[in-house]
C-alpha cells in the first residue's frame, strides 16, 4: 500500500498573490507556479507532487491554519524571512525531532519554520 503524508497541502489567504509568492520564494528558496486548473487561480509553493504543498490565494489574511515549512538551516531562513518583510515571533523552540520558530508573513499569516534534527 502506498502512503502519503496526512497533510497534503495548506492554503494561505493573502492580499496580493504575486507579492506573497515573491516573499515565500525568497524565504524558502522555492519557485512558485500559478495553477489555474481549479475554481480560482492559486500560486503553488514548491513541488506539490513530492510532498506537502502550500497554495496562496486572494482572501482575508490572518485567517489561515498555521503551516510549518521545513528549512535546512533555521537561522538562515529567519534572516531571509525578516529581509523579505516577515517577522519572527520569539526564539527557536527545541523539540526532540528538531527546532522551529513561529513567524508571520507580510500579510499577517502565522507560519512556522522547522529545521529537522540531523541523524547521528
Amino acid at each position: 500500500m502506498t502512503t502519503q503524508p496526512l497533510v497534503v497541502w495548506t492554503e494561505l489567504p493573502v492580499r496580493d498573490v504575486a507579492s506573497a509568492a515573491a516573499f515565500y520564494d525568497a524565504v524558502l528558496g522555492t519557485k512558485t507556479t500559478v495553477d489555474t486548473s481549479g475554481p480560482m487561480p492559486m500560486a503553488n509553493i514548491g513541488d506539490m507532487i513530492d510532498g506537502v504543498g502550500c497554495s496562496l490565494f486572494e482572501g482575508t489574511p490572518g485567517a489561515a491554519t498555521l503551516a510549518h515549512f521545513a528549512v535546512p538551516a533555521l537561522e538562515a531562513a529567519t534572516e531571509r524571512l525578516t529581509a523579505a518583510g516577515g517577522t519572527v515571533e520569539g526564539d527557536a523552540i527545541e523539540i526532540p525531532v528538531g527546532r522551529f520558530v513561529y513567524a508571520a508573513d507580510p500579510d499577517g499569516n502565522r507560519i512556522g519554520l522547522f529545521e529537522a534534527k540531523q541523524a547521528a
